[in-house]
């Protein structure tokens, strides 16, 4: 995929909607693309997670426990956790089509945070959103 069309699709993300061309261009140049088969563990719990993933294609289901958590489509992202803290990560996410994401560094998302920090309360909002849909499978009060 070309340069043009990942900024199109990191813009049409509400992390980085507001974030200019300039910044993702920069991102872009310390990120790298993966493509992974179906089936395949794109990232497992309790591994080091030192890298922000944003599908650019397919779908993904992120698994804990032997149970189905969430799906991630285009435009969704995984690893916000391990950029925030560098701790291990907290379930697999499995490719259930071929995915492509784009994976970047901790320490180049850092540094575009630090940039835009418009990122990181886009961030929150995404992890406040989980946090809560996850408390209600459980039957949790938020």
């Amino acid at each position: 995929m070309d340069s043009g069309k990942i900024i199109d699709a990191l813009q049409k993300t509400p992390i980085f909607a507001k974030t200019s061309d300039e910044s993702l261009q920069s991102l872009l140049k310390s990120a790298i693309q993966k493509t992974v088969q179906a089936g395949t563990k794109i990232v497992e719990k309790g591994q080091s997670g030192l890298g922000f993933y944003l599908v650019l294609s397919g779908q993904a289901d992120v698994m804990g426990g032997g149970k189905k958590l969430a799906e991630i489509g285009e435009g969704g992202f995984f690893g916000e956790l391990s950029v925030i803290d560098g701790a291990p990560r907290t379930a697999d996410v499995v490719a259930k089509t071929d995915v492509t994401c784009l994976v970047v560094s901790q320490w180049a998302m850092r540094s575009i945070i630090e940039t835009h920090p418009e990122i990181a309360l886009s961030m929150l909002d995404e992890l406040a959103r989980r946090l809560r849909a996850t408390n209600e499978k459980e039957g949790m009060a938020s």
